[in-house]
């Protein structure tokens, strides 16, 4: 009874300023990849994302040895957060650059550039254990997250960018669920499909640096693509598929820190996608629109044919 008490107080905002400011944070990250995560489940885009959030493990380290060369912290935010935005777009574009130019298909480009900036990047973090300064030790925050430690202003900028996300995407929905749907009708009628295709990159581009040190290059695209899948279960609706699957992000980010906060031996990132992982779960046997449980029921009330 006293363990229900104390998550009552903490999911009512009442268990003190820095676990309300990761919960409000970390909600805002869970809004924004669910989001983005439909169109990038919808374009086929998963695996793209996974690669790209593994391919910025180099830049992190690069930017690391870039501000310590200048003269800076090495944990120089700024530097870390243009590092792993060079290297993301960089993968991007070397996957790209496989699938026109070779026989490859896209899933051998994926997996290729996944494997060999992951690999980069832990040969990196190895150089900079050796190098002669200070402050090495933490960047493995960026691998697994630091959801616990979000600061005020870090909160404040991710609830900025998922509304930024939601404008976005409710600016360009038509143009966006057309081209989801189908392509060659889009193209066919003259919207611009590489660029719709480019601004969904963008936009998982921007989800996962920005949510890299709150979960974690390993995390964020399960953030990205489970609450879409969840949400694929309740509803046929684009538009309210991304409703939905912006509910569950930011609710298993919400729960999830909560959890966190209760228990604060655990890790806050791995806590917040087992719940959203617990959510899917509960769409594919309950969903309304794809659940197992509802199509059962539906093939039971269909009329027997007599032979």
């Amino acid at each position: 009874m006293t363990e229900f008490r104390e998550i009552l107080a903490v999911l009512l905002l009442q268990a003190g300023y820095n676990t309300t400011v990761v919960m409000l944070g970390a909600a805002a990250l869970g809004a924004a990849t669910g989001t983005v995560g439909v169109f990038a489940m919808l374009r086929r885009r998963a695996l793209v994302a996974d690669a790209v959030a593994h391919a910025t493990l180099p830049g992190v380290a690069l930017g690391f040895i870039t501000a310590v060369a200048l003269g800076f912290s090495g944990k120089s935010l700024p530097f870390l957060l243009a590092g792993s935005a060079l290297t993301a777009v960089l993968s991007a574009l070397c996957i790209q650059w496989i699938v026109t130019h070779t026989r490859l298909n896209e899933d051998t480009a994926i997996a290729s550039v996944l494997a060999t900036f992951f690999a980069l990047g832990v040969v990196l973090l190895t150089v900079i254990q050796t190098l002669k300064t200070g402050g090495q030790a933490g960047l493995d925050v960026y691998l697994l997250g630091a959801t616990a430690g979000m600061l005020r202003s870090e909160a404040i900028t991710l609830a900025a960018f998922s509304f930024i996300a939601a404008a976005v995407v409710a600016a360009f929905f038509k143009e966006l669920t057309l081209v989801s749907f189908d392509t060659e009708y889009a193209r066919a009628h003259g919207f611009p499909v590489r660029v719709l295709d480019l601004l969904v990159l963008a936009l998982v581009l921007a989800v996962i640096v920005i949510g890299l040190r709150v979960v974690g290059l390993v995390l964020i695209v399960a953030l990205l693509i489970i609450p879409p899948a969840a949400a694929r279960f309740w509803t046929n609706h684009a538009s309210r598929m991304t409703i939905v699957s912006a509910i569950i992000g930011a609710a298993s980010a919400y729960g999830g820190a909560a959890l966190s906060a209760v228990r604060p031996d655990t890790p806050t990132g791995p806590v917040i996608v087992l719940l959203a992982f617990a959510i899917l779960l509960v769409s594919v046997c309950f969903g309304s629109a794809r659940g197992l449980v509802i199509r059962a029921l539906g093939t039971q009330k269909l009329p027997r044919r007599v032979s």
